[in-house]
C-alpha cells in the first residue's frame, strides 16, 4: 500500500512539473504614425492661383520619397492643388498608392478618418504653410513651432498615436534646408493659426 501512495505522489509531481506555466506577455500598443509636411517649393513664375513646383521643389519631393518610401505608408493624403499633388507624386509612384484628396478646412474629419481606418499604419499628409500646424492640433497635439514662414519648406512632422498613451509629435528637417534668421518654437493656440487661403 505504501508503494502505491509513493508511486501516486511521484506521478502527480511529474505531471505538475510538465504542466506548461502561463506567462503573461505584454502586447505592444498599436501605434499609428502620421507624417505631415508642407508642399515643396513653388514655382513663382507659374500660375499664381495654382502654382507648380520649382526645380528645387521637385528635388525636395524626391527627398521626401527617399525618406518615407521605406516606411511603407498605407495611405497618402493631399489637398486639391498642383503643388501638393506634385510633392506627393514621387512617393505615390514608388509605393503604387493613389493619393486621396482632403479638404484642408476639415482637418478634424481627416484626423478622425485616419484613426478609424488606419490604426497601426503609417500615413502621409501634404498640406500648406497655414494648415500643417492646425492638422497637428487636430490630432490633439500642440505644434512644436508657432508658424511656418513663406520660405519654410523643410519641416517634417511625425505624429505618433497609441491607445492608452499620450500622443507625441516630433519635428525634423528633410531635403535642402534654408537658413533662417530666427526659429520660433513656442506653439501658438490653434485659434491663432490662419484658416485660409492655403499657401
Amino acid at each position: 500500500m505504501l508503494w502505491l501512495v509513493v508511486g501516486l505522489a511521484a506521478t502527480v509531481g511529474n505531471a505538475a512539473a510538465q504542466a506548461p506555466t502561463k506567462v503573461k506577455i505584454k502586447s505592444k500598443p498599436v501605434v499609428t504614425t502620421v507624417y505631415i509636411v508642407r508642399h515643396a517649393e513653388k514655382d513663382s513664375t507659374s500660375n499664381p492661383a495654382d502654382p507648380t513646383l520649382s526645380a528645387l521643389g521637385q528635388v525636395r519631393a524626391q527627398a521626401l520619397r527617399q525618406l518615407l518610401v521605406r516606411r511603407q505608408p498605407a495611405a497618402l493624403f493631399t489637398t486639391n492643388t498642383t503643388r501638393t499633388r506634385a510633392t506627393l507624386a514621387p512617393l505615390a509612384e514608388a509605393l503604387k498608392v493613389e493619393p486621396q484628396e482632403y479638404d484642408p478646412r476639415r482637418g478634424r474629419d481627416l484626423a478622425d478618418r485616419i484613426l478609424k481606418e488606419y490604426p497601426g499604419k503609417t500615413v502621409v499628409i501634404v498640406g500648406h504653410s497655414n494648415t500643417v500646424l492646425s492638422l497637428i492640433d487636430d490630432f490633439g497635439l500642440v505644434p512644436p513651432v508657432d508658424e511656418i514662414g513663406e520660405n519654410d519648406y523643410e519641416y517634417l512632422f511625425t505624429v505618433r498615436l497609441a491607445e492608452g498613451t499620450m500622443p507625441t509629435v516630433d519635428m525634423r528637417g528633410y531635403g535642402a534646408e534654408r537658413p533662417r534668421a530666427s526659429a520660433k518654437t513656442k506653439a501658438a493656440p490653434a485659434a491663432m493659426i490662419p484658416a485660409a487661403p492655403v499657401k
